[in-house]
């Protein structure tokens, strides 16, 4: 049974519909960029400046240099020596003397541990034990005048009744044997026995 003039109507108005539905659906495409050469082409027709082409860079261009600084690192420490003056880590007694300012005035053995006193110019005493770091620090540069340095202070090594033996080590140099300092109780007296020995 063929269809009649409404019905070819009526299926052709469902068609044309649902043509229409699923052209609304339909995503839109976005259009092919434009060519560069054509776009710069006709900017300098229409008497524009051409697109502007950024520096190339080297590896070069990244080595930090007097030209060429960083901008991350302060202006003030790459232009300035850096303080390198080493810090010392350990309690020091009496370390703004030098250990030929000291004098050696007292020592006490008996009891546990043995303790001697010296004094400074300012007339101060200090009472030290064995093991105590004492005076003013020799600071000891490791490779070239800018390498890195840290410090060196005599230590207390033996208290004994006639004097007191201090050692300076070198932690860095464990092949060297450590420098050692004798202070007397009394030097008058040994220059006096020195003078009086027979030679």
């Amino acid at each position: 049974m063929k269809p009649t003039g409404a019905g070819r109507g009526r299926a052709a108005l469902g068609f044309l519909a649902a043509f229409a539905a699923g052209c609304g659906n339909a995503t839109p495409v976005a259009p092919p960029p434009p060519n560069r050469v054509a776009s710069a082409a006709s900017a300098s027709a229409a008497g524009l400046p051409p697109e502007l082409k950024g520096p190339e860079y080297t590896e070069i261009d990244f080595v930090e240099s007097d030209h060429n600084r960083d901008p991350f690192r302060s202006f003030l420490v790459q232009n300035q020596q850096a303080a390198k003056q080493a810090v010392n880590q350990r309690r020091v007694e009496l370390a703004q003397y030098s250990l030929d300012e000291l004098k050696l005035v007292a020592i006490v053995t008996g009891g546990g541990q043995p303790s001697a006193m010296f004094v400074d110019p300012n007339g101060k005493g200090t009472v030290v034990y064995k093991g105590t770091f004492v005076c003013r620090a020799e600071t000891v540069h490791v490779g070239a005048s800018n390498g890195p340095e840290y410090q060196l202070n005599w230590r207390i090594d033996r208290i004994r009744p006639g004097d007191v033996v201090l050692i300076r080590e070198d932690p860095a140099q464990p092949a060297i044997p450590p420098a050692t300092r004798i202070v007397p109780l009394h030097p008058e007296a040994d220059k006096e026995a020195e003078g009086l020995s027979p030679g």
